[in-house]
């Protein structure tokens, strides 16, 4: 399961996700299929690798970690508690996803190339050094570029098939805005703007901020799947652009991105008990 906005420098409770809630299915799927699910798709692995996401929000608000010593680890520890997100994820899925979008999306990642793509998908998720994992994939994408290879168009539309409503940028702004609010009403940070303005501001850095998330997923994915053929990219693109398919990654998509929202709320209010670490 591709991770659904690759590793975002701090990434929006979606309208989409209020419609999933509401527009529960009287199929939904029983909590031991929600699990093999979230196995075979690799969705699990993707919400544990929200958790590194915590390394960019100090960042966001002009703090060093480093001033904290042992305490910052400890706290993100404890706020990205990977059993807490996984439940949460699953609570949300038992309810919302259909046993038709479940068995569409198992039946091809169950396949062959869905567990080497799940495979390949993991390991990516879990790589730490996220601007390593760019630049090797924007070197890839040069490549691929001069080679004329038509792979870096299967590409584009895998993210597209992804990201079909283009809500990762509205993800990206939202969480950052929850975040950003959390702190200030904590202490933490002194803010000049209040939300209209914050937003105003996000609103004229919207085409930059779009460029810059669709260079990143490119190159993201150009990494992730560098040693898969051109004919298997082909293959996972169609496959994604199927309509239960899209379901799937609409629902998992607004998932995470509420997971995420709540977990760097949650952080920011509890970075208010942090203290500058002493030397001894």
């Amino acid at each position: 399961m591709r991770h659904l906005l690759h590793r975002i420098s701090l990434l929006l409770i979606l309208p989409v996700f209020a419609f999933a809630l509401t527009a529960q299915n009287a199929l939904s799927a029983s909590r031991d299929r929600v699990e093999a699910f979230l196995t075979t798709t690799g969705f699990d692995v993707a919400l544990e690798s929200i958790a590194l996401a915590s390394a960019s929000a100090p960042q966001m608000l002009g703090i060093d970690p480093e001033g904290f010593g042992s305490q910052w680890t400890r706290l993100t520890e404890e706020v990205f508690d990977t059993d807490d997100m996984h439940e949460t994820a699953v609570a949300i899925l038992e309810q919302t996803l259909s046993d038709e979008a479940l068995n569409h999306a198992v039946e091809f990642y169950a396949s062959d190339l869905g567990q080497r793509l799940v495979e390949a998908e993991n390991a990516s998720h879990l790589v730490e050094d996220d601007e390593a994992k760019q630049l090797e994939g924007q070197e890839i994408i040069s490549d691929l570029v001069k080679s004329g290879s038509s792979r870096v168009e299967s590409l584009k539309r895998m993210n597209s098939a992804i990201d079909a409503s283009e809500t990762s940028l509205r993800a990206l702004q939202e969480i950052q805005l929850r975040f950003l609010l959390a702190a200030s009403a904590a202490g933490v940070i002194d803010l000049q703007l209040d939300a209209d303005g914050l937003r105003q501001m996000m609103k004229l850095n919207e085409p930059e901020m779009r460029q810059s998330l669709q260079l990143s997923a490119l190159a993201n994915a150009a990494y992730t799947y560098q040693d898969f053929s051109d004919a298997d990219v082909d293959a996972y693109t169609k496959a994604l652009e199927q309509p239960l398919m899209q379901e799937v990654y609409e629902l998992l998509n607004a998932i995470q991105y509420e997971i995420m929202a709540m977990r760097f709320e949650v952080l920011a209010a509890r970075m208010a008990e942090l203290r500058p670490a002493q030397d001894i």
